[in-house]
């Protein structure tokens, strides 16, 4: 396995301790272990990990400001951690640029499948086979560097933004439920996704989309979900 750089932010030692052991178990040696959320920031800028395991409860501010300030300069997944199990909390995470959520308590097998499976995802591990790049309009997809592009000026995109677009690009002109999409993405049940997809595709409208508020490359089909095409293939 790659030498994989983690970042653990959490308050509580015992998690800290037990999270790095799991995932030492794991394959994962390269481990960065926060207690609070300016080190965090400070760190992620300095050591510039491969993916943070985030607490949401921090002492000095909460994860969600974490997460908003290092998105400024990075985008590698952010896995949040936290002891709220609230559907509003979930979709805050997502929407402030996180890529997961799991709820304590957790197993620590769960968290370190949940990071394997985002860095595959992001194309990091050797298993991973993606085409070069795809091209729909403007945009341009390149699946191997994870990077977007339109009009030949690159597009930010959070990890999970990117994997959304890059499965719909990958089945363009496709109707893709929000079922579909989400166990694609999260590799889980879709029990509940509505508000976590509808949050998601609202975020890659805001990036991609010239008038987000009149899509043209990523449709809503009514009542069955949704589909990237070409922006001249809109009035079809």
């Amino acid at each position: 396995m790659k030498d994989y750089k983690l970042m653990i932010v959490d308050d509580e030692r015992d998690i800290l301790d037990l999270l790095a052991r799991a995932l030492n178990i794991e394959g994962f040696k390269n481990i960065i272990k926060i207690d609070n959320g300016i080190s965090a920031i400070a760190s992620c800028l300095e050591q510039q990990p491969d993916i943070i395991i985030l607490d949401v409860m921090l002492p000095d501010m909460d994860g969600y400001e974490v997460c908003k300030q290092i998105r400024q300069f990075s985008h590698c997944p952010i896995l949040f951690l936290s002891s709220k199990n609230d559907e509003l909390d979930k979709i805050l995470g997502l929407a402030v640029g996180g890529d997961d959520y799991v709820t304590k308590p957790f197993s620590p097998k769960e968290v370190a499948y949940r990071i394997k499976a985002q860095l595959r995802r992001m194309g990091y591990t050797e298993e991973a086979s993606k085409p070069h790049w795809l091209q729909i309009g403007s945009l341009i997809i390149d699946g191997e560097g994870c990077r977007v592009t339109k009009n030949n000026q690159p597009v930010e995109l959070t990890a999970r933004e990117f994997e959304i677009l890059y499965y719909l690009a990958q089945n363009k002109g496709r109707v893709i439920s929000r079922e579909r999409l989400y166990e694609a993405i999260w590799s889980e049940d879709s029990f509940g996704c509505d508000n976590t997809i509808m949050v998601h595709i609202s975020h890659l409208r805001e990036k991609i989309e010239d008038d987000p508020n009149d899509p043209q490359y990523i449709l809503t089909m009514k009542g069955l979900g949704y589909k990237l095409v070409e922006p001249h293939e809109k009035a079809k």
